[in-house]
């Protein structure tokens, strides 16, 4: 029902008070909470973890490729130098075969095609050598299965038992590894070997 002058009869609602704005206190993101100090010093604690044993990993990666390049440089023509030795065997097995008596009463033609022969063998062992390859020669040694490959045994008593009597073949070393084997025969029968003086 409205009134002459157009007004409404209805009460206006009171106006809604407002809440009053409590301030809570505001908490800087460098303060820390109660319980975060462990929690950040634990976080801290492993992260220096992590950093230490990337560090390390990465000294032990460096450490490794140094030594996987020596390596390299040192071991890579072991399969060429292997091919070579067949070569270098084929000289000497041809020097070989001329005896001693021959040499002597040879024509000057044949003792230079001797000197020739000598000379490419020398000139092989040379290059073999500057790149690090070495040739040995156990006779006499102590036995040692590490270097030297055992053919046969050979009864000798005048020397002691385990000592290589023979050398059948030469070996090689390339750098501090063995490129081939020496082929050996052994004496046994003679008075046992002294053991070698442990440090």
């Amino acid at each position: 029902m409205t009134d002459t002058d157009g007004k409404n009869d209805k009460p206006e609602a009171p106006a809604q008070q407002a809440e009053p704005v409590v301030s809570k206190p505001y908490i800087m993101p460098d303060d820390p909470e109660e319980g975060s100090v462990e929690a950040l010093t634990k976080e801290v604690a492993e992260a220096k973890d992590r950093m230490l044993r990337t560090l390390a990993e990465m000294e032990n990666l460096r450490k490794r490729t140094a030594r996987e390049v020596s390596d390299a440089r040192t071991y890579g023509i072991s399969g060429f130098a292997r091919d070579v030795l067949d070569i270098a065997d084929n000289l000497q097995r041809a020097l070989d075969a001329v005896p001693a008596e021959a040499r002597a009463a040879a024509d000057p033609g044949l003792k230079s095609l001797i000197e020739g022969v000598e000379l490419t063998e020398r000139s092989l062992h040379n290059a073999l050598e500057k790149n690090g390859v070495k040739k040995f020669d156990p006779a006499g040694e102590k036995f040692d299965p590490n270097i030297h490959q055992a053919m046969y045994e050979v009864p000798d008593p005048s020397v002691p038992a385990g000592t290589v009597a023979h050398v059948v073949q030469a070996g090689y070393m390339i750098g501090e590894r063995v490129l081939r084997p020496a082929l050996v025969g052994v004496a046994k029968g003679g008075a046992k070997a002294a053991p070698a003086a442990s440090e």
